[in-house]
This record gives structure tokens, C-alpha cells and sequence, in this order.
């Protein structure tokens, strides 16, 4: 099983294109969780947008998708980190019952409380820097919407102000899906993001004329009518060079697509024994004291990977005795200045 990711572009027009294939990565997560089977396709949907979401993103740190809401599916994540390390989770409700043909909105947006996150966290921030965040509600004037792609490219409309599609499919086996999008051709500014490119203009610095403009936009809908003879069980089934061909075989034969090494999405938890420990800490030394006087231990699963951790009395002693050297150290050291 190969995991990998394409990015490409076209040379006619500023139209960049991603493909992604996970089946390790996917398996992997589905071997450590049982979901059913509409959880689950939706779940690897949103893996392979994270995974092409990320790779256009150039910084270090996490890209953190979330879907939550009031139906039986409380919450489904996606962590995608920079070096496209992944993992993902569902929590679902308790004694929840849901079919087989469920929708998005049956499982998720119920009363039409359900919204869509992006996070955005870097792993080396200054001080003060906060997450970026940007959220959507899983509703627009027209209804709810009724498909993770529908999701996504609302989002993207209203949090990056470019056009963009996407086409996503899961099973058992494999999480796939096709990234388009439309960068500027003239104009306008690209600050404070993670992931910006130059506004298109011409050799004098000018913006480029408007015959030109019409051009990149022609081929932006002629890749997009291609990109929509794309079938479901093509993303599922065919390789990614195998998909290229088939969909733009005429721009390739004009040399009209510069094609980027791939990536390499896997899976990883950056759980661990500190962090779960650091998570204890927080909750405070009597909240973790009754539960030990209850049962003797405390136990934490790690909600995406299922690692099991436990702590007893003595575990949990040394976390505060920890915490509280830790105080001393950082008082006397403020005394002394």
C-alpha cells in the first residue's frame, strides 16, 4: 500500500491541482476505531481534505478539521500535521442508531446547530501568537448542506476568497480525493496567512489585461468540467498518475503541467505518557484524588489511537510533587531578580 500526494499545476492559467490516495494511513485508523460504515466515509472524506488542505500550507504546525453538532455524531477530527502526519477520530453518542443511507445532517446537523472548524496551530509560536481559527455553519440561506465537499468549498469561499473544488471519496479500503483551485490573477493582498502567493501581473508590474483574465478563467471552468467526469469509483479505485492522464491527458501531451514530487501521508499520534500526565495536572490535585478513592486508578484512552494509559496513587503523587517543585523552582528564581 502506497500513500502519496500530488500537487500539480497548470501552466495556461494559475489553476493549481492536488490528488491524494491514503490506504495505510486510513487503514491504520479504522483498525484502531469501528465506526459505522456513513461515520466512516465521511471521517476518510475529511481526511484526504485535510491532507490536501495541509499540503498547500507553508508553516510549521498542525492543520485541525472539525465537524461538531446536535445530531448521534458529536464530533469528527482530523489532524494533519506539516509533515503529514495524521490522525483522526469520531466520538458518537451513546446507544446512537444510525443508518445506513445517513446523512450529513441526520448524523451531524439535527436541528441545524452543526458547524464546520478549521484550525490552524503552529508548533513554534511567538508569545502571545493565538491559533488561527476560522467556522462555518453546516447551513447556508439555501438549507443545510448536504456533502463534506459542500462544506469545504463554502468554507474556502468564505475564509480564502478562492474559488475551489473538491472531489472526496472513502470506503474500508481507501480515503481519496482531487483538490482544484483558482489562485488570483491580479490584484489584492495575501498577508497574514500561512499560505500566500504573489498576485499575477504583468511584466510592467501592472495588472494583466483583460483578454488575459477571461483566458485563466476559461481554463479554471474547462479543469473543472474534466475534474467533474470524475467518478467516485475512479478516486477510489485508480492510481494517482493513472487519474491525471485520464482527465487531462491533452494538457500533458502540450507539456502544459509541471508536476511536483510527492508527498507521503502517515499515520501518527502524538499522544504520550508526559501529555496525558500534563492533562491530569490540569484537572487539580482533589479531582484526581476522588477518583482514586473511587477506583483505585485513573485510566485515559486515547481517543484516536485507543493507547491505553493508567496512573495510580504513587503516578498520580509524583505528577503534583512534580508540579510542586516546579513552583518552588520558579518562585525562588523570581526572588533572586
Amino acid at each position: 500500500m502506497t500513500d502519496e500526494l500530488k500537487k500539480f499545476v497548470f501552466d495556461a492559467a494559475p489553476v493549481r491541482g492536488e490528488l491524494v490516495r491514503l490506504e495505510a494511513t486510513w487503514q491504520e485508523i479504522l483498525r484502531r476505531r469501528r465506526y459505522p460504515a456513513p461515520v466512516s466515509t465521511l471521517l476518510g472524506e475529511m481526511m484526504a481534505a485535510a491532507a490536501l488542505l495541509s499540503a498547500n500550507l507553508k508553516f510549521n504546525g498542525a492543520l485541525v478539521m472539525q465537524l461538531h453538532g446536535d445530531g448521534p455524531v458529536r464530533m469528527l477530527v482530523v489532524e494533519c500535521n506539516s509533515d503529514m502526519s495524521m490522525r483522526a477520530t469520531a466520538k458518537i453518542a451513546e446507544d446512537a442508531e444510525i443508518a445506513d443511507d445517513a446523512t450529513l445532517a441526520s448524523m451531524v446537523n439535527v436541528h441545524g446547530r452543526g458547524r464546520f472548524a478549521i484550525t490552524l496551530d503552529p508548533h513554534d509560536k511567538l508569545p502571545g501568537q493565538q491559533p488561527y481559527q476560522g467556522i462555518v455553519p453546516l447551513s447556508d440561506e439555501t438549507g443545510p448542506l448536504s456533502n463534506m465537499t459542500e462544506v469545504l468549498e463554502q468554507y474556502m469561499q468564505a475564509s480564502e476568497q478562492l474559488d475551489t473544488r473538491l472531489w472526496l471519496a472513502a470506503d474500508n479500503k481507501v480515503a481519496s480525493g482531487m483538490l482544484l483551485q483558482r489562485l488570483p490573477s491580479y490584484g489584492g493582498t495575501m498577508e497574514g496567512r500561512p499560505d500566500r502567493e504573489p498576485a499575477r501581473v504583468g511584466e510592467t508590474g501592472q495588472p494583466l489585461h483583460k483578454d488575459v483574465q477571461k483566458q485563466d478563467l476559461d481554463t479554471w471552468e474547462r479543469v473543472c468540467q474534466l475534474g467533474n467526469t470524475l467518478r467516485r469509483e475512479e478516486l477510489l479505485e485508480a492510481s494517482i498518475d493513472t487519474l491525471i492522464k485520464r482527465l487531462y491527458w491533452e494538457e500533458m501531451e502540450a507539456a502544459g503541467i509541471r508536476m511536483f514530487e510527492p508527498l507521503a501521508p502517515h499515520f501518527r499520534c502524538s499522544c504520550s505518557r508526559l501529555r496525558v500526565g500534563a492533562m491530569l495536572r490540569t484537572l487539580g490535585q482533589p479531582e484526581i484524588e476522588s477518583i482514586l478513592e473511587e477506583r483505585g486508578k485513573v485510566e485515559i484512552d486515547c481517543e484516536f489511537c485507543g493507547q491505553h494509559y493508567s496512573f495510580d496513587a504513587v503516578d498520580c503523587a509524583q505528577l503534583f510533587a512534580q508540579e510542586t517543585v516546579a513552583q518552588a523552582v520558579q518562585g525562588a528564581s523570581g526572588q533572586r531578580h
